[in-house]
C-alpha cells in the first residue's frame, strides 16, 4: 500500500469534506480494479490493485478491499461515501462492462455497500476532471502558457484512444464525453500517406486510433517493414516501444516516431477544435512510458503544424500526464462536487 499527495479541490468544492468519513476511491479496468481512501482533500491512501478476474462481482472487489485490516483500522469502519472511475460508458443506472463480465446497477451497489452516496463515471471523464488538479504531476512539452478559464483538451493512447476536453461552466468544469479517437485519420505527409495506404488494405475505415494505440504501434510497425522491403518480425507493441529506446532497431524507433508525429496532429486539431487555450493534456498508458524519447520527437513540432496558425498553437501549452493514479484525482474531485451540492 502506498499515499499519494495531490492538490486538494477547491474549497468550493471541498466545504463539505470528510463528514461522512473518508471517501472510497476506486478505478476498475478489465484486468484490474484499483481502491483507495481520501481521508483528506488529496490525501490519497491505502492504494491496493486487486485483479478484477479473482472476483465473481464488482461487489465482492468492493467488500474484499473494504474488509482489509489497514482499511477498516484506518476508516474506524466508517466509510459512508465513495466514487468509481470505469473503462466503460456510463449512461444511466445499469453497467455491463465490454472488457469484463462484471454488471451492475449503480443504485443497488450502493445499497449492498451500505454507502450514503456512490457516484460511478467513465475512467476518461475521471481523467478529464483530474486535470486542474494535477499539480506538479505533469511534464510540460514545449512552450506556452496556460489560459485560465479557457477549455482544456485530452487525448490518451493506450489499449484505444480517448479523447475528452474540459469546459469552463461557472465555478467547475463539464467533461466532454467524446468518441473522437474514432474521427477518420489525418495523414500529414507522405509517408504517413504510404503508411495509410498499407492500413486500407485491412480496414475500410482508419481511424486516429488505428495508429494511436498499443495495436497501432504494431500496425505502425507492419506498414514500415513492407514500405523499408523488410521483414515483419511479428513484434508486440512492448518490444517495440524497448527497442525503439534501447537505439537497436531503426524500424521500432520508426514506428514510435510515426506514432509521436501523428499524436502532435491530432492533439493539436483537438486544440483548434475546442480552443483549448487552457492545454492539451496526454494521458493513457504508452506516453509516460517513452520519457525522454517522446519529449525528443516530432509531437510538438507536429502540435504546431498548422499553417496559419502556426502562432496560435505555439502558445498552447502541451503537457504528459504523470501522476500513477490520474483516475483518483478526477473521481476525488466529482465527489466532492457532488456531496458540496447535497
Amino acid at each position: 500500500m502506498t499515499e499519494q499527495l495531490y492538490p486538494a479541490p477547491p474549497v468550493s468544492m471541498s466545504s463539505a469534506a470528510f463528514t461522512g468519513g473518508p471517501r472510497l476511491l476506486a478505478d476498475i479496468g478489465g484486468t484490474n480494479a484499483r481502491f483507495a481512501l481520501e481521508l483528506s482533500p488529496g490525501r490519497v491512501d491505502l492504494i491496493e490493485v486487486l485483479p478484477c478476474a479473482s472476483y465473481p462481482t464488482l461487489a465482492d472487489a468492493l467488500r474484499a478491499y473494504l474488509a482489509l485490516p489497514q482499511v477498516i483500522e484506518l476508516s474506524q469502519g466508517c466509510i459512508s461515501n465513495g466514487a468509481l472511475a470505469i473503462a466503460n460508458p456510463v449512461i444511466g443506472d445499469m453497467v455491463r462492462m465490454t472488457n469484463h463480465h462484471w454488471e451492475f446497477s449503480i443504485e443497488a451497489l450502493r445499497v449492498e455497500i451500505g454507502f450514503d452516496t456512490l457516484v460511478v463515471v467513465n475512467d476518461f471523464t475521471a481523467l478529464a476532471r483530474a486535470l486542474p488538479h494535477l499539480g506538479e504531476h505533469k511534464r510540460q512539452i514545449g512552450g506556452g502558457a496556460a489560459v485560465s478559464g479557457t477549455p482544456i483538451g485530452l487525448v490518451g493512447a493506450g489499449t484505444g484512444l480517448g479523447v475528452s476536453g474540459l469546459i469552463p461552466s461557472g465555478s467547475s468544469w463539464t467533461a466532454l464525453l467524446s468518441e473522437g479517437g474514432h474521427v477518420t485519420f489525418p495523414p500529414a505527409n507522405a509517408l504517413e500517406v504510404q503508411i495509410l495506404q498499407f492500413a486500407w488494405k485491412q480496414y475500410e475505415h482508419v481511424s486516429a486510433e488505428r495508429f494511436l494505440s498499443g495495436a497501432g504501434i504494431e500496425l505502425l510497425y507492419r506498414a514500415l517493414c513492407q514500405i523499408n522491403g523488410k521483414p515483419d518480425d511479428g513484434l508486440d507493441a512492448a518490444t517495440i516501444s524497448k527497442r525503439a529506446l534501447a537505439g537497436d532497431c531503426p524500424l521500432c524507433d520508426g514506428a514510435i516516431e510515426a506514432f509521436c508525429g501523428m499524436l502532435g496532429t491530432v492533439a493539436g486539431n483537438l486544440a483548434i477544435t475546442l480552443g483549448a487555450q487552457g492545454g492539451v493534456y496526454i494521458g493513457g498508458g504508452i506516453v509516460p512510458r517513452l520519457g525522454a524519447r517522446f519529449d525528443a520527437s516530432s509531437f510538438r513540432k507536429r502540435f504546431e503544424q498548422k499553417g496559419r496558425f502556426v502562432q496560435y498553437l505555439s502558445q498552447v501549452p502541451t503537457y504528459v500526464i504523470t501522476a500513477e493514479y490520474p483516475a483518483f484525482i478526477g473521481v476525488s474531485a466529482i465527489l466532492a462536487e457532488k456531496l458540496a451540492s447535497c
